[in-house]
């Protein structure tokens, strides 16, 4: 076959072949058949010293033009292509605003964040402020400041986390009482939610990590009968207006007088169940009136001021409220769980 045959040959098999062509990636494989510094067009100039040297500028002329059609035929279908893939991912990406949208998963607020946002919210609205303080805590602000000096035996009754001889993870937020108490003047309001831990096994009813939220008021001419007003206030928005109340008389080294406060059962309306252990009654907080020792530790005048101090667990505000009998699910991040709030 001689050099015109072969031009011939080799222009109708590109035409086809560039005419079939599907992807991007054959045809790239085309162009180098062809045009590459192997391909058929490079192979064709390779011939030209067999050529007769009065056909050479014809078969050369030819040559070129073949190359040069090649090269349309290439540039032509490259942008078909390119046109097709343009219009395919405009196809994915257009929107019929005749469909129903499509709903995002929205995330859920945990149990515990709804509890603190509303009693955050509650105190708030009472005129009392937040305060913070810090998780690792001083024996002093944890226990001396508090009227549980060294040895006393209510010491053996927080589980203790200790860091070293003098610090340890905090036992209660009542430290934050104390710094507050040592950096204002009267009047105080405060509330001061945190994380607290102690050495306690996990169980259905006990975590060594959990929350407390303490309240504290310091005034002159504060009375046990305002901590029994703002108590009831927070009982009836937390658990509802019939909620009904009762203050027993207990211990605390940092109050005094000092007293649990129960809720009637909020299962049973107060009949006896297994929540409330037959007895119809639930235990929410412990309260009384600031010690006056701690008031003197704090640099406060006992003979002037008065205050009264609460405290409460919101894990256990939460199992109330949602009737949850197992702490252990407030911290598992079951979506299961969650989703419910």
């Amino acid at each position: 076959m001689d050099i015109k045959e072969q031009l011939e040959t080799i222009e109708s098999e590109a035409r086809k072949l560039f005419d079939s062509v599907k992807d991007r990636e054959a045809l790239e494989k085309l162009r180098v058949k062809y045009l590459g510094k192997k391909g058929k067009i490079a192979d064709i100039f390779s011939q030209m010293g067999k050529v007769d040297s009065d056909e050479r500028p014809v078969i050369g002329r030819k040559t070129n033009e073949l190359k040069n059609l090649i090269a349309e035929l290439h540039q032509e279908k490259k942008s078909e292509l390119e046109e097709l893939l343009k219009a395919r991912k405009m196809k994915r990406e257009e929107i019929d605003i005749t469909l129903p949208g499509i709903k995002p998963e929205m995330g859920y607020t945990h149990p515990l964040s709804v509890i603190i946002n509303e009693v955050k919210q509650l105190f708030i609205g009472l005129g009392f402020s937040i305060a913070e303080g810090p998780e690792i805590e001083s024996e002093y602000y944890n226990f001396e400041a508090l009227n549980i000096p060294e040895h006393h035996p209510a010491r053996d009754l927080q589980d203790t986390l200790y860091i070293d001889d003098q610090f340890l993870l905090r036992t209660h937020t009542s430290p934050v009482q104390i710094r507050t108490m040592e950096d204002k003047n009267p009047p105080i309001r405060i509330i001061a939610p945190g994380r607290v831990y102690r050495s306690d096994e996990l169980d259905a009813s006990h975590s060594p990590v959990f929350h407390q939220i303490e309240g504290l008021v310091v005034d002159k001419d504060i009375s046990f009968s305002d901590l029994k007003g703002t108590i009831q206030v927070f009982v009836e928005e937390m658990y509802g207006a019939d909620r009904e109340i009762r203050f027993r008389p207990s211990y605390f080294p940092f109050t005094e007088p000092s007293a649990e406060v129960d809720v009637s059962c909020i299962v049973c309306e107060g009949k006896g169940c297994s929540l409330c252990s037959g007895t119809g009654w639930l235990e929410v907080m412990g309260s009384g009136m600031v010690h006056p020792n701690v008031l003197e530790m704090s640099g406060l005048d006992s003979r002037v001021y008065s205050g009264f101090a609460f405290g409460m667990g919101w894990d256990r505000i939460a199992m109330l409220k949602y009737g949850i009998d197992d702490i252990r699910v407030l911290f598992e991040n079951d979506l299961r769980f969650l989703r419910q709030f």
